[in-house]
């Protein structure tokens, strides 16, 4: 057999960590803003409620987006529908360059509006679409690992931005618009092995006979008397009509809002709040972002422990649930820490929990959905995290304004423990016939 033909050992892996690199760029591409904001608030004299606009019309179009484009990644199938994420995100950061010509500061503002709602729109299908990937590549066992592989993407880009791009900037004569063109151009790199990677199992040149038989066999398992891939895809009514959809809507609309609050305003909290040096920052402010990537490890490497000790898939998924809906209450302390590594300590301890209790909320659209339907759930849910989001954007931009950042702590500290209550009581056997009769789950939890 020759070397373009033989097959790929561990595929599955592979693909796994062209998910993981293509979530890395996609948040150096997304934290662009978020790590130059000290600077171009300054610069462009925004205040935080101005900031928080900008970083809503980023949130109302990815809001948008998940659902639309879930279901449209469904239709096209995963290779086509991540090369063309890809691909659009990458012009769109390139393309914000061009408010760097823009004289006046009303004009500014409203560019990096229009582009952050681009921005937003093109980014959407990432999560649904690799999400989808994992369904269609990894077994039941796998899958929390696999999920984790590629949501520890969004940590790392989190952790590796503010210094490359803040770097960038005082390199380049505190210039702004060069970051946005090297972090735009990732994407093409990317793409380019993607496209010769990425097909679907059944059709790859290069997995091999043993690959291929250990996803079959997982798929005849997980789907003993249900309905194939081939059935037609439930529509939105019919998926909104199960509670397990709304355990998973409502597991991320009570989490996600804290996260991209760290990723967004962490810095600012830093500078504006603690009165750090923006610059001085840099040595601490990646600690809860990697903290977040040992998190979605962690959750996904015990979730598929307990499995392997003979859990169900359900138990397996709400202990971790659990515990890091606890562990994000660690929140609170740092309204009272005045060192800079203490601060990021008591941040890292909230987003290592919140990675863990993330990544269960990621994979459940794979566990209790077929294929066909798995972008759509997985799109729903991140609409339904983003319109949470766009509203506690809203309300963070005016709430520092008039009384700091304490009682945003205290809610994403509180919030949380609600959804995994939530979380634990809709996710759940069957208790209806029409439950029990559609959509049938790629791999019931019972």
């Amino acid at each position: 057999m020759s070397s373009a033909t033989r097959p790929i050992r561990r595929l599955r892996w592979w693909i796994g960590g062209m998910l993981f690199a293509s979530t890395v760029i996609n948040y150096i591409d997304r934290q662009t803003l978020s790590a130059l904001a000290p600077y171009l608030k300054e610069d462009y004299h925004w205040s935080n409620a101005d900031y928080a606009k900008i970083v809503i019309a980023f949130r109302i179009a990815y809001a948008i987006g998940q659902t639309l484009l879930g279901r449209w990644l469904d239709r096209v199938g995963t290779r086509a529908g991540l090369s063309h994420t890809v691909l659009c995100y990458s012009l769109v950061s390139i393309a914000t360059t061009v408010v760097a010509l823009f004289s006046s500061l009303t004009a500014v503002f409203v560019g990096f509006l229009v582009f952050r709602f681009l921005l937003g729109l093109a980014e959407a299908p990432n999560w649904p679409g690799a999400t989808k990937a994992v369904a269609e590549w990894f077994p039941k066992k796998e899958r929390a690992w696999a999920v984790a592989l590629f949501d520890s993407g969004s940590s790392i880009g989190a952790a590796i931005a503010p210094a490359m791009i803040v770097g960038i900037y005082l390199a380049l004569g505190r210039q702004w618009w060069p970051a946005f063109i090297v972090t735009g151009s990732l994407g093409f790199l990317w793409l380019f092995f993607w496209r010769r990677l990425y097909h679907p199992p059944e059709s790859h040149p290069r997995i091999s006979a043993e690959e291929k038989n250990l996803i079959r066999a997982d798929r005849a398992e997980s789907s003993r008397g249900v309905a194939s891939d081939d059935a037609p895809r439930p529509t939105w009514g019919e998926l909104l009509r199960l509670p397990q959809t709304w355990g998973i809507l409502i597991g991320r609309a009570c989490t996600d809002p804290v996260w991209f609050f760290i990723a967004d305003w962490f810095m600012i909290f830093l500078v504006q709040e603690k009165n750090f040096d923006p610059k001085n920052t840099l040595v601490a402010i990646w600690i809860p972002f990697i903290a977040a990537d040992l998190g979605n490890f962690a959750g996904g490497g015990w979730s598929s422990w307990l499995i392997g000790r003979g859990w169900s898939v359900e138990s397996a998924r709400k202990i971790v649930v659990i515990f890091g809906a606890l562990g994000m209450a660690m929140l609170i302390p740092a309204i009272y820490a005045t060192n800079l590594f203490a601060i990021a300590g008591y941040f890292a301890l909230a987003t290592f929990c919140y990675a863990c209790f993330c990544t269960m909320v990621l994979v459940l659209p794979s566990d209790l959905f077929k294929s066909n339907a798995v972008a759509t759930v997985s799109g729903m849910s991140g609409t339904a995290a983003g319109i949470v989001t766009i509203g506690a954007t809203y309300l963070i931009g005016d709430v520092t304004t008039r009384h700091g950042f304490a009682p945003v702590l205290v809610a994403g500290s509180i919030i949380p423990l609600v959804g995994g209550v939530l979380v634990l009581w809709l996710i759940r056997n069957p208790r209806t016939a029409a439950e029990r009769n559609f959509p049938p789950p790629a791999n019931p939890v019972s």
